[in-house]
């Protein structure tokens, strides 16, 4: 009967961590497969969980690029504007120096775009960064956003001039595509990284459900078994007083 009453004891001690704790596996011996399989399922669910964020990480980075590319775009509409002004017969060369000389202040915005725009302090379009790799899966694969270079010399309209007798508009078009096509791949790259994040976050939460199904503590059936092992030891307790008073009985008797 002692060693019943320690065996209760011991289950109702067991029960009452299992409630304080909230789990069904505090330690390997509760269940050892099933906490090997919850640390597995942990560690998936934290890296969706990261992955997820590096993306947000990155949508900000790539947003940062685009507003820039978005910016060098205006700078060169204008120019490719002042630049078809300057080409009208009627204007004299003075006129044109004019043009040049909001041109290149044109082209100093774009430089400076290209080569201060940055992320967490690295610069994004000064051709220092090839390509960002974004760690979006729990492996630590992922994707690829390409950082082109977007200075002047890059664009190709470094030496634009305007004053120049063999002047034409054919480097600026093809400076505007340029961005253009940059820009394009950006926002393309953007709605994939956000699709990865949402994905990332629901899988994650789903981890979580079935790794909280697994390891976390049946509150009722634990309630239940615990006022088992109180009534139990309190029956056992009983039963120990009886079998004393009985021996003292019997010892009266002689």
């Amino acid at each position: 009967m002692k060693i019943g009453a320690i065996s209760s004891q011991g289950n109702l001690f067991k029960t009452y961590s299992h409630l304080a704790s909230g789990k069904r596996i505090n330690t390997a011996k509760d269940d050892a497969a099933g906490l090997a399989i919850a640390q597995r399922m942990l560690r998936e669910e934290t890296g969706l969980r990261v992955g997820a964020d590096n993306a947000g990480m990155a949508i900000g980075a790539a947003n940062v690029a685009e507003g820039a590319l978005g910016g060098m775009s205006d700078y060169l509409q204008r120019i490719h504007d002042l630049a078809l002004r300057s080409m009208n017969g009627i204007n004299s060369d003075a006129d044109k120096q004019v043009y040049q000389k909001e041109i290149d202040q044109l082209k100093q915005g774009i430089e400076s775009l290209a080569k201060n725009t940055s992320f967490n302090e690295q610069t994004m379009l000064d051709g220092s960064m090839a390509n960002m790799d974004i760690a979006v899966s729990p492996s630590g694969a992922g994707m690829s956003i390409k950082m082109e270079n977007s200075t002047l010399a890059a664009l190709g309209i470094a030496d634009l001039d305007v004053t120049s007798k063999d002047f034409n508009l054919d480097s600026i078009k093809k400076a505007m595509d340029m961005v253009s096509e940059r820009r394009s791949n950006l926002g393309a790259s953007t709605n994939a990284l956000q699709h990865v994040r949402n994905y990332n976050s629901a899988a994650s939460i789903e981890q979580l459900s079935s790794r909280s199904r697994l390891e976390d503590l049946d509150f009722p059936k634990a309630i239940s078994k615990k006022k088992q092992d109180e009534v139990m030891g309190q029956y056992r307790m009983h039963m120990i007083r009886r079998q004393m008073e009985q021996k003292k009985s019997v010892m009266g008797l002689f």
